[in-house]
This record gives structure tokens, C-alpha cells and sequence, in this order.
């Protein structure tokens, strides 16, 4: 049988002390950007446009030094696949959400990049200061939202959005809202799914951040193709193409889930649906 000290490999008790150190550097700079950076943004001329731009390339090169951070340091690896690709005039960025820090790798990749956030957060005394300044749309589920949201891509913003609304449960396949595709329907240019795989799963809903796994966290993040949302808007009314559109991303990533998932983990045997997707790509 497997001894405590043999589950707890990779320099698990350095890791132990990056991770609070990452979470500490994580407050703390969310505070200093509220207080120290969007304030002296906001003297410079320009509109709100302008500030808010400021504000996202502020976010941008934060979070990736923060990623860089958590590499150097031994808490995480990550290859992400197709970065190149996001950050199209009117794109909708659609990712599922398996940890805490699927916002920061993509914020961190994408600049100028608008996103949907937890409502909570605004009010959070850590995020509220960046998240008001460069202008996310928070998640209030009203119908305003959904047309603010709409609104951001026809003026040809990138917008990222979890379609979840949460972090994926352990041992599960993501459940998406139809709310993101009512979005997308309504105003993106094009859809491009986002799949993030990681292994092992951590920091996932409600799990304190010094529940850290016996390994290293690696994340796999990969770009797939563009999808033109009139594929199901022009052949049927909105309600029901939403729900077409939904269905079909759904087998998607569970069919690129269980493709990058770890040879004999639960998300590598594929649902039926997921097996469907993938037979009709070999086609």
C-alpha cells in the first residue's frame, strides 16, 4: 500500500509554501492595483474606452507574471495550445472551468479581452478593483447582462465567458448554461471553445488552497476551431438553436476531454456522445 510519504511527492511541502505565498501575492495584488496603477490610468486623457484598455493590458501583464510565478516555482506546468488564435475582433472565448485559475491563464493570454465574471466578485474587497476598471460584465443573470454581453461583441470586443457559471465538480463533465449560447447567437462574430484539462484536479469549488495535490498541477489548454454561430441561428429560431448550439458543445468537450485526459482517469472513457463527436470529425 501506498505510504503518506510516497503520495506526497514533487517537493509537496515547498509546493505547500509557493501556493500560500501565490495566494498572498494574489490579494494583495489586486489591492495594489485599485490603489497604486488604475488611479494614476485614469489622470492620463482619453474616454472610457481608453481607461478600461488601460486597465485589461494592466490585468494582462499581471497575470502573466503571476502565471510565470507559479511555473517558476514548482506549483504548476501548463502548455497552451493555439493562444495565437484568441483575441479576434467580436470572438466569444468559451472555456470550461475546472479550477480557480482558468480566468487568470486566460486573461493572461488574451489582451483587451472583456470577460463574464461571478457577481460576487465585484464586491469582493481583493477583485473588485479590477474588475470595475477595466469594465467585466458581472454575471447577475438579468436580462441587461445578457444584452450588455451581446453588445461587447457586435463592438467587436473579445469576450471570454465560463458557460458554467462555476468550477467543475471533481470526477465530472461540465454542465453549460444555455445563457452563452443566447450570447453568441445574439452577438458574436465567431465561437471558439477553449478546453482546459488539468491534472491532477485541484483548487476546484469550496477546497481551501492548502489542499494541495501530491504532484504538480499540469494544465493542458487547447484552441479549437472557430465556429460560425449562424450554423444554428440560420436554421432555426433562437430559442431552439440555443439549445442545438448547447447540446453540440456539450459532446465537444467531452469528447476533447477524454482526449487529453491521462491514459485510465474517469474523463478518459468517453460518453456516447463524445464518441459520436469524434466519429464525425473522422468522417
Amino acid at each position: 500500500m501506498t505510504s503518506t510519504t510516497q503520495r506526497r511527492q514533487d517537493f509537496w511541502l515547498w509546493r505547500l509554501l509557493a501556493t500560500g505565498v501565490a495566494f498572498t501575492m494574489f490579494g494583495l495584488g489586486g489591492v495594489l492595483l485599485r490603489v497604486l496603477v488604475f488611479p494614476p490610468q485614469r489622470l492620463f486623457p482619453g474616454s472610457k474606452l481608453d481607461r478600461q484598455r488601460r486597465a485589461r493590458w494592466a490585468l494582462n501583464g499581471t497575470f502573466r507574471l503571476f502565471i510565470r510565478f507559479m511555473v517558476r516555482v514548482g506549483i504548476l506546468t501548463v502548455e497552451f495550445k493555439g493562444a495565437d488564435r484568441l483575441g479576434k475582433p467580436g470572438q466569444m472565448i468559451l472555456a470550461n472551468h475546472p479550477s480557480l485559475l482558468d480566468v487568470v491563464f486566460l486573461v493572461g493570454h488574451v489582451k483587451n479581452a472583456n470577460c463574464i465574471v461571478k457577481h460576487g466578485l465585484a464586491t469582493n474587497p481583493f477583485t473588485r478593483g479590477p474588475i470595475a476598471n477595466a469594465g467585466y460584465i458581472t454575471n447577475d443573470e438579468s436580462f441587461d447582462m445578457f444584452d450588455r454581453a451581446a453588445d461587447v461583441l457586435r463592438n467587436g470586443e473579445t469576450l471570454i465567458v465560463f458557460p458554467e457559471g462555476t468550477r467543475t465538480p471533481p470526477n465530472a463533465l461540465p454542465q453549460f448554461h444555455r445563457g452563452a449560447c443566447a450570447i453568441a447567437l445574439r452577438g458574436a462574430r465567431i465561437v471558439t471553445p477553449v478546453v482546459i484539462q488539468m491534472n491532477p484536479r485541484s483548487l476546484t469549488k469550496g477546497e481551501p488552497w492548502y489542499r494541495i495535490p501530491p504532484c504538480r498541477m499540469r494544465y493542458v489548454i487547447q484552441v479549437g476551431d472557430d465556429i460560425d454561430p449562424a450554423t444554428w441561428s440560420s436554421a432555426h429560431p433562437l430559442p431552439i438553436a440555443g439549445r442545438k448550439m448547447n447540446a453540440w458543445l456539450h459532446a465537444y468537450f467531452e469528447a476533447e476531454l477524454a482526449r487529453l485526459a491521462p491514459a485510465g482517469s474517469l474523463m478518459n472513457e468517453q460518453s456516447p456522445k463524445a464518441m459520436e463527436v469524434e466519429s464525425k470529425r473522422d468522417e
